[in-house]
């Protein structure tokens, strides 16, 4: 793949039915999300708008198109844990293994850290056993990424009328001193983004 041909930048509102193409395989084909209906161009619009109101949501775009998404969340809704993030990837089915993870996720952890945030939680459907609609590759994706596993929740999920396990996967990328108030996303200096590999 040429690395010179990805463009990494903010993800907008107006992405939404190129994100929506990425995510429906996953939905209808796999377990990799618990959700069981694809969502609409609006829903997808409005989950951007949501997020990147503090946290990125990524395009990387090869000769155009966006060929992946990656974005980050609060990890839960109380205050302490406002140094926390949760962290989601997806790439086009037809675009998966071309290591564009590997840079979507160099780029979201870059710019987490500039905002001041200290961890990484990797949210994963895992399979008890071999299955057709979901395997590991996931959850060894992110041990590449330097994330360990945190916890294991069993039968938790259901679809496809298989139970499904879920775990939790960390990564500390602060050092967990006294904490700065995080910083917006899009409040971010440019050499921060550029420094990122984020393009305006």
């Amino acid at each position: 793949m040429n690395s010179e041909a990805i463009r990494i930048r903010p993800a907008r509102p107006s992405d939404a039915e190129a994100l929506r193409a990425v995510y429906a395989p996953y939905v209808e084909r796999t377990a990799v999300t618990f959700e069981y209906a694809v969502p609409d161009a609006a829903e997808f619009a409005r989950r951007v708008a949501a997020v990147t109101e503090t946290y990125p949501w990524l395009a990387a775009e090869k000769n155009g198109q966006i060929a992946a998404y990656a974005y980050a969340g609060p990890f839960a809704a109380r205050a302490a844990y406002g140094w926390a993030a949760e962290v989601s990837i997806y790439a086009a089915w037809d675009r998966r293994g071309e290591g564009l993870g590997r840079r979507l996720y160099a780029a979201l952890e870059a710019a987490l850290r500039a905002q001041g945030l200290q961890n990484l939680n990797a949210c994963i459907a895992w399979p008890a056993a071999d299955d057709p609609f979901l395997t590991k590759a996931s959850a060894r994706f992110h041990e590449r990424m330097g994330y360990r596993r945190a916890a294991h929740f069993h039968r938790c999920g259901l679809k496809f009328g298989r139970w499904y396990d879920m775990i939790w996967m960390e990564k500390l990328i602060g050092a967990h001193e006294t904490a700065r108030p995080v910083i917006p996303f899009s409040s971010l200096p440019e050499e921060d983004l550029r420094e990122a590999g984020i393009e305006k």
